[in-house]
């Protein structure tokens, strides 16, 4: 039995429920596989879960996800097994006229790390500058310059997806 102390079923449903999109959606832009974002999910909430840890706030508490979030997925992304696979096919639909949002989050999951994180956390958690260099260990202006260029990347990405037609 382990000597952590047990957090209130309430509690967890309530945590969970807060922060679920946050961090799945972290998940998925960091490993670019649902099957990875949800075991990630899983073990994000596994660790808050048996830490037992208190929080000063909200904020402390978002960004000890966040981070948790960031560490677990790279944990997933670097694993020797994960560099082994290769996947089942790479199959490509037909285009539509203009990117529906599946699109757009996949050409984010096409871009690097250093550029896909910071552009998720901005437009989909709605982070400022200042809340994304926290939770990556960057400085607000490393972040500014990761958001510029990689809208522009991204702007390839699509625009070169709808070109090929």
């Amino acid at each position: 039995m382990s000597d952590l102390p047990l957090r209130a079923g309430g509690e967890m449903t309530e945590i969970i429920g807060r922060y679920q999109n946050m961090v799945y959606g972290l998940a998925l832009a960091r490993t670019g596989s649902s099957a990875d974002a949800d075991d990630v999910f899983q073990e994000v909430f596994l660790a808050y879960f048996q830490s037992g840890r208190t929080f000063r706030d909200e904020e402390h508490r978002k960004a000890w996800l966040l981070r948790t979030a960031v560490n677990m997925s790279r944990r997933c992304t670097c694993s020797s097994w994960r560099k082994k696979t290769v996947p089942l096919s790479e199959r490509r639909e037909e285009a539509a006229p203009f990117p529906s949002d599946e699109e757009k989050l996949e050409a984010l999951c096409g871009l690097e790390e250093s550029y896909r994180l910071p552009l998720y956390l901005y437009y989909f958690q709605e982070l400022s500058a200042q809340e994304i260099g926290k939770a990556l260990h960057l400085r607000p202006g490393t972040v500014r310059m990761r958001l510029s260029r990689g809208r522009e990347k991204l702007r390839e990405v699509l625009k070169g997806v709808f070109s090929d037609e």
